[in-house]
């Protein structure tokens, strides 16, 4: 039987290195939590709670901590704890995991570069003086939290903001006086400049566009000069092409009354009794 341990971490703020802020940040972690004390006997298990037995810490026997290394210009220049600006140009990022007892844990190498020995090395020897200074910085922030507990003093995350600052989660309390804020707020009123001229109602400038306060007029839907030329030769070439089309039909019409009236049409006396019928079918309704 074991304890299930889950370790959650939330990104706050990301300014570049994420990787050793959060290396730091779950060792921190796991160091300070402490979990209930057990007892078992045969088959029988007892967790107790913290009101009957002080909770116990982990057992972590080293601290893992990375250190990361930007490599610019193919290697030649090298830089611990990038930030973010100085990522997006880096040629090669190297993480190096180590404990305070020069032990590596882990190394990962990504981006374009090529490292030689003599960088890891280099790499490595930077790598333990890092760790050797956060990890005293860990043990001596666990060991004044610790003494703090005992003296029922403050502790934990939210007690270690200063307050009167923007991200803090709470400020001590302080009086307001309102007595005058009337006679302020008149004088605050009276030192202002006067407002703009407001309009109440929107202006229209062309059909389909409103307006409101101050502006240009908006040239939305307008042609341009060479698209107006355009669409004035089509116009004029339509307007040519409907007046050749009318002059046709009118010579065609004239050319056949001339027909009509030069050469003499014989009926035969069945067509002419037809004739003289539908003319007097018709005159009804030319009298009415």
């Amino acid at each position: 039987q074991v304890w299930q341990i889950r370790l959650d971490m939330h990104l706050l703020n990301h300014d570049g290195n994420i990787t050793d802020a959060a290396s730091i940040a779950g060792i921190v972690a796991l160091c300070h939590f402490r979990r209930p004390d057990v007892s078992v006997q045969g088959e029988e298990v007892t967790v107790y709670t913290p009101e009957e037995r002080d909770p116990v810490p982990l057992s972590i026997h080293h601290m893992p901590i990375c250190v990361s290394f930007a490599f610019f210009h193919q290697g030649t220049y090298l830089l611990v704890d990038p930030t973010e600006r100085e990522e997006r140009v880096m040629d090669g990022l190297l993480v190096i995991a180590m404990n305070k007892h020069h032990e590596i844990c882990t190394i990962q190498s990504s981006g374009v570069v090529m490292l030689v020995q003599d960088q890891i090395l280099r790499c490595s020897k930077i790598t333990a003086v890092k760790v050797a200074e956060i990890t005293e910085l860990i043990q001596k922030a666990l060991e004044n939290d610790q003494k703090a507990r005992k003296e029922g003093g403050k502790f934990g995350f939210a007690e270690s903001i200063p307050n009167q600052r923007i991200t803090a989660f709470k400020m001590e309390s302080a009086a307001v006086d309102t007595n005058d804020v009337e006679e302020q707020a008149g004088e605050i009123i009276a030192k202002a400049d006067p407002p703009a001229e407001v309009f109440a109602n929107p202006v229209l400038h062309t059909p389909g566009t409103a307006q409101i306060g101050e502006g240009l007029e908006s040239s939305w839907g307008d042609l341009e000069e060479s698209e107006k030329e355009e669409a004035a030769e089509e116009e004029g070439e339509s307007e040519a092409a409907a007046f050749e089309c009318h002059k046709m039909e009118t010579e065609d019409t004239t050319t056949m009354r001339e027909t009509k009236n030069d050469e003499p049409i014989v009926l035969s006396d069945s067509e002419e009794e037809e004739v003289v019928i539908l003319e007097a079918q018709e005159l009804p309704r030319k009298t009415r």
